[in-house]
């Protein structure tokens, strides 16, 4: 079973939005990548998901401080956030070391 680079993000997205409560059909359209779409708008989708994440966790956090949240909801929320920051990070990466090893290659 061969996955390619386009399925792997589709699938966090997918995980990012159903961890922040959107919904099953918004996140199918959301997250499949349009014919056409570059790299660079996938990433940045990527990025825009993960920065929603962090925001949703940081609103949760104040939210408890004032004692609106529960705390559940407020682990669930920071536990998300790491998650996500931590798969852009693991991606970043990978893609640093892939163009590390495409300079290594000789003209």
């Amino acid at each position: 079973m061969t996955a390619n680079f386009t399925d792997a993000i589709s699938a966090y997205r997918s995980a990012a939005r159903t961890a922040l409560g959107i919904p099953a059909t918004e996140t199918a359209d959301a997250a499949a990548p349009k014919p056409g779409q570059s790299f660079a708008a996938l990433v940045k989708g990527t990025v825009q998901d993960a920065v929603q994440a962090n925001k949703k966790a940081e609103q949760m956090s104040m939210k408890a401080l004032t004692g609106q949240a529960d705390l559940r909801e407020v682990v669930t929320a920071v536990a998300n956030a790491e998650v996500t920051l931590e798969t852009v990070v693991a991606i970043r990466d990978k893609v640093v070391g892939a163009y590390n090893e495409i300079l290594k290659m000789p003209m």
